[in-house]
């Protein structure tokens, strides 16, 4: 089965913490795209923990805002990992913009999550099929690079909806090549060159007697 960029799950989540093993949810976002038809729904939460201030600063939920309108974690947390799955048994292909801590949140905070069907990048992929451009790769910078308007950055379904645009315009313009692989091809190209993008910067930042200890050479799923 080849990517299908008219069948997708874009999904994101707004987190207390950079730390996908800290993390806890504040909201999810999954859109639904088939064809023309969009559906997004997003989830608050109540985390459960007080929200930083850093945190709440990027995506603008307080831990009161949190407490007061949100539902519990482990509804969410529940509601987010069955919509993926049954996503995955329809068909449909996991678009996530930096999966590796997305996902390895839902890892974190379950215990046993795990990837049982495609996931396709867009973050991965602008830079391991365009490595030496300059800039920074933030979804804002990268949705400017795709000539994409990201609306409310930071804002769980804004930023799926930019995640899923990326990816389209990256299959269907910038790398067609990419409609051409098999689902399994394309996750084991995705794992296989971040590896070595990952190992590339490790050498990199030790050879400029850097601590390279925290770079994560995983994909999809942090281990």
């Amino acid at each position: 089965m080849k990517f299908n960029a008219s069948k997708m799950l874009s999904f994101d989540l707004e987190t207390t913490s950079v730390n996908p093993k800290e993390a806890r949810i504040v909201t999810s976002a999954l859109v639904r795209i088939e064809g023309r038809e969009v559906d997004a729904r997003e989830m608050l939460a109540d985390p459960g923990v007080p929200i930083p201030e850093g945190a709440a600063k990027i995506h603008g939920i307080t831990t009161e805002k949190a407490q007061a309108e949100g539902r519990p974690h482990a509804e969410v947390l529940e509601e987010t990992v069955s919509s993926i799955k049954k996503a995955w048994d329809e068909g449909f292909t996991l678009i996530v913009y930096n999966a590796a801590y997305d996902l390895s949140v839902l890892r974190a905070l379950t215990g046993d999550f795990t990837v049982t069907g495609p996931v396709f990048d867009p973050f991965v992929i602008d830079r391991v099929k365009d490595k030496w451009r300059k800039g920074k790769r933030t979804l804002t910078d990268v949705s400017a690079h795709y000539g994409i308007s990201i609306g409310n950055a930071h804002e769980a379904t804004a930023d799926a909806i930019a995640a899923a645009r990326i990816a389209w315009k990256q299959v269907n313009h910038s790398f067609p090549e990419l409609a051409e692989m098999d689902v399994e091809d394309l996750m084991e190209f995705q794992a296989v060159e971040w590896y070595k993008d990952r190992e590339s910067f490790k050498r990199y930042l030790e050879g400029s007697g850097k601590d390279a200890s925290n770079v994560s050479t995983a994909w999809p799923v942090i281990t």
